[in-house]
């Protein structure tokens, strides 16, 4: 049917494929549909995103459709609830505990076999991650604060890679003498 090998282009390729004038909240479900048969659930974005890459395109859009089909797409995730502020880490408890939070979801996910909850764990843990290494890359943060988002990058790293042993691996690292000569007080 469709002959596009990436999502983008897909997109693209429905929309002309409609031969329409303008793009409203039939036209994004129309290009969700045929993302999702093609590339799975977990590919398919917002009506805003879609919309931004049509208007790019030169799509003439009908904005009041589009922000309707993208309200109602975010009160249809069942997932949202569970992820709000899930995230965490102004220090190392807060760190620990958001951790601990991705780890019952993940485990919960895996129970329930929800491949679309275990990647939406995974994809929230890297992006603390990645936000724990901007931070602590940024010459602007102080240095001590810096080593700490290091730290939590690392704590990160851990759990996404063996998240069974996370649990033993932290208590040993915040009691190591290396943890504490680095954080000090911050240690316990």
């Amino acid at each position: 049917m469709y002959k596009s090998r990436t999502k983008n282009d897909l997109i693209i390729e429905v929309w002309e494929s409609l031969d329409c004038e303008s793009i409203g909240a039939r036209e994004i479900t129309a290009i969700e549909e045929a993302v999702r048969a093609r590339f799975g659930s977990s590919a398919v974005d917002s009506p805003m995103v879609i919309a931004r890459l049509l208007a790019d395109e030169g799509a003439e859009l009908r904005h009041a459709e589009i922000l309707e089909l993208d309200v109602q797409r975010r009160l249809e995730s069942p997932y949202d609830a569970m992820f709000l502020n899930i995230l965490k880490f102004a220090d190392f408890d807060q760190a620990v505990v958001s951790i601990r939070n991705l780890e019952n979801l993940r485990q919960k996910f895996v129970r329930e076999n929800d491949k679309e909850g275990l990647r939406l764990v995974r994809e929230t843990a890297l992006k603390g991650k990645n936000r724990a290494l901007m931070i602590g890359k940024n010459p602007k943060v102080d240095e001590a604060k810096r080593a700490e988002k290091n730290e939590i990058a690392e704590w990160f790293t851990i759990w996404l890679q063996s998240p069974e042993v996370f649990e033993n691996w932290i208590i040993l690292r915040r009691n190591s003498k290396d943890f504490k000569s680095r954080f000090g007080d911050k240690a316990d």
